[in-house]
């Protein structure tokens, strides 16, 4: 197994790795809208912080040699389903056909107090 972090993403805020690899597999932890120089989020906004978590996914995975046409699975939380659509609005252009396997769930609370936070697998 090999760790990955980079400075490229905010940095854990807890005792994990930001990415795992196990044999071919990259496992992604759940990415918020921080500001990695920063560690403050972007912004209050659900679209702003959205498309920060992808930023900061996209660090990972190059970090690991990957980018996202290696992602096979994502999992999404949100604090309000009834804002999915604009999720998705901002997850899509980082994605394209064939697009990754992905669940979606509300949750009650998230790391620090973010809108959203995503998870990936990859395939490397």
């Amino acid at each position: 197994m090999e760790a990955f972090n980079t400075k490229e993403a905010p940095q854990a805020i807890g005792p994990y790795s930001q990415a795992m690899r196990h044999g071919n597999t990259l496992y992604i932890s759940g990415q918020i809208g921080l500001d990695p120089l920063t560690g403050k989020f972007v912004s209050e906004s659900l679209d702003a912080q959205t498309e920060q978590v992808m930023k900061n996914l996209g660090a990972v995975l190059r970090a690991a040699g990957a980018d996202y046409g290696n992602v096979v699975k994502c999992s999404v939380f949100l604090l309000d389903m009834k804002r999915f659509p604009e999720v998705n609005a901002v997850y899509g252009k980082y994605f394209e056909a064939s697009f990754p396997a992905r669940e979606t769930v509300q949750v009650s609370a998230l790391p620090a107090g973010a809108l959203v936070e995503v998870s990936a697998v990859a395939a490397l």
